[in-house]
């Protein structure tokens, strides 16, 4: 199971931090990823981590202002957004991977290759 937490409502150019308790499985033998799917759009790729934290992926869209990161120890991980922006409001769901060779060769951006996702955690970006 995957419980996101952490979303809220939040100003432009402000931050947010997410959570994603992982249970049920060995954390460290996962891969994390966050995609989020605005009203009207569909779900898209927002960031990603491997097993060991050495491999992680932004979402153009993110980079330069978003920070993932796990805790292995705690079956936690964790999506950090600064700079907020208007457009950034959407659902944020967390999702794990066993499976190594589809997160490699898609570098975890494939949503396809996840197999268990969270509930999601709503982030409203408010100017």
């Amino acid at each position: 199971q995957l419980q996101a937490s952490g979303g809220g409502l939040v100003q432009v150019g402000g931050s947010v931090s997410l959570s994603c308790a992982v249970s049920g499985r060995a954390f460290r033998s996962l891969a994390m990823g966050w995609f989020r799917q605005a009203p009207g759009k569909e779900r898209e790729f927002v960031a990603t981590i491997n097993w060991t934290g050495d491999r992680i992926y932004y979402a153009d869209s993110v980079k330069g202002r978003s920070a993932i990161s796990r805790d292995n120890a705690k079956n936690l991980g964790h999506l950090q957004m600064n700079n907020l922006k208007s457009e950034d409001t959407a659902i944020y769901y967390c999702a794990t991977t066993g499976r190594l060779s589809p997160w490699y060769s898609s570098y975890g951006q494939d949503a396809g290759g996840y197999d268990d996702w969270g509930q999601g955690t709503l982030v409203t970006v408010s100017s």
